[in-house]
């Protein structure tokens, strides 16, 4: 029944390959009309730092007709940026629900759900006769407890970043609300410091005090990597190892961790524990590097120092993608020579094979001159990052 299982796993695996490659064809070419129309904005708003000429020409596009629709994450439409903003001050609720909504940055939730619920599953399968004696009354409710603490430790780290960023975001990211002026800096900073507050609260009053340690050290990770004087973000290598400790290792570990003492576990590093928490922190380190690709004019302007400005467009993504080809390729290994009913073959080889494939088919249409063909190199790389999760349950 499980061979049977994997094999299923993995067509729909293959099929979601085919699907997101087409689906981020349609985003890369929306990015592109909307960017353009951009340009006239971003040259106003940035006399004193003017963009690039290489940047210039990659939005050179026929601008697109106005847009009555409101921004939405990664939407650099003008209109529909100015729409998202009258439709705040116009005392909308729903506008400004969405607005904090974009503040958390949905990619970074979608990653943090899905390791939650995928590093729970794990946990459950590991541990003979957890889910038949398992007390559902008390560990559903102390699951969704631990999630709304990491979902406020993710909004914590994000937000602060763009209160600190706000003037490099009006030049890479204008659609995030605080850069765009959807959200003002006052309720950003509410929401930073209610999430930096009840989301320790939460860990230290309903889990062991490990778990709150770890927290803590993600927690204060996330703040230096923002935050003045030490900013690790302006140090290419404190600003990967950060981002690889914080969402590689330390979310992994954490929520196998916490499930493991709901159930009155003991923890041990299984096989596939070991193994995510080390293909999850060489993949963190990638995207570390690579989410500085559509932000390289910015950084320049601020002196930001990054891989992606020294190295630029063409060198890092060539480099990002044979790390994470070397990434699957481990994987790959790891499956083949391990112990026989280490792990199941069919999604640990076979799924890990497509992913390959998709990374490279991906890679082969990038255009490093052109914006949204770096964008949708990049947004292709969280892609990627989520299946792992799916994969991860099967393996």
């Amino acid at each position: 029944m499980m061979h049977r299982r994997s094999i299923c796993a993995t067509v729909v695996l293959l099929i979601s390959c085919v699907q997101s490659t087409h689906a981020f064809s349609s985003v890369s070419s929306q990015s592109a009309r909307s960017a353009a129309s951009l340009a006239s904005s971003f040259n106003a708003k940035t006399q004193s730092t003017p963009l690039s000429l290489q940047y210039q020409r990659s939005l050179s596009i026929p601008k697109k007709s106005p847009t009555s629709l409101n921004a939405v994450e990664g939407d650099f439409d003008p209109d529909a940026i100015k729409n998202s903003v009258s439709a705040v001050q116009s005392g909308s609720i729903k506008a400004r629900l969405r607005a904090l909504y974009k503040f958390t940055r949905p990619h970074t939730i979608r990653g943090t759900i899905l390791a939650s619920f995928a590093g729970t599953t794990r946990a459950l399968i590991d541990t003979p006769g957890a889910i038949a004696t398992a007390n559902w009354g008390a560990l559903l409710p102390r699951a969704f407890i631990g999630m709304i603490a990491l979902l406020l430790g993710n909004a914590f780290i994000v937000g602060i970043n763009q209160i600190f960023d706000k003037d490099i975001d009006v030049l890479n990211k204008p659609f995030l609300p605080v850069a765009s002026g959807e959200m003002s800096e006052r309720v950003a900073w509410f929401a930073v410091l209610f999430s930096g507050i009840v989301g320790p609260a939460i860990v230290y009053n309903f889990f062991p005090m490990m778990l709150f340690k770890l927290y803590m050290l993600g927690w204060t990770l996330g703040m230096v990597y923002s935050v003045p004087p030490l900013r690790t973000k302006r140090n290419p290598l404190a600003a990967g190892l950060t981002i690889a400790t914080v969402r590689g290792f330390l979310l992994n570990f954490g929520v196998y961790y916490a499930v493991k003492d709901a159930i009155g576990a003991p923890f041990g590093w299984s096989p596939k524990v070991s193994f995510i928490a080390r293909f999850m922190t060489a993949f963190a380190t990638v995207i570390a590097v690579t989410k500085d690709l559509p932000d390289i004019e910015g950084d320049k302007a601020y002196n930001i120092s990054t891989l992606a400005t020294k190295l630029g467009v063409s060198k890092i993504a060539n480099g990002a993608t044979v790390c994470l080809l070397l990434n699957y390729i481990h994987a790959i290994l790891t499956g083949v020579l391990s112990k026989a009913g280490t792990f199941n073959v069919i999604p640990m080889v076979g799924g890990h094979a497509a992913l390959a494939v998709m990374l490279l088919t991906r890679f082969k249409s990038l255009e490093p001159e052109k914006l949204a063909s770096i964008k949708t190199y990049y947004k292709h790389i969280w892609d990627l990052f989520y299946l792992e999760y799916f994969l991860y349950t099967l393996i």
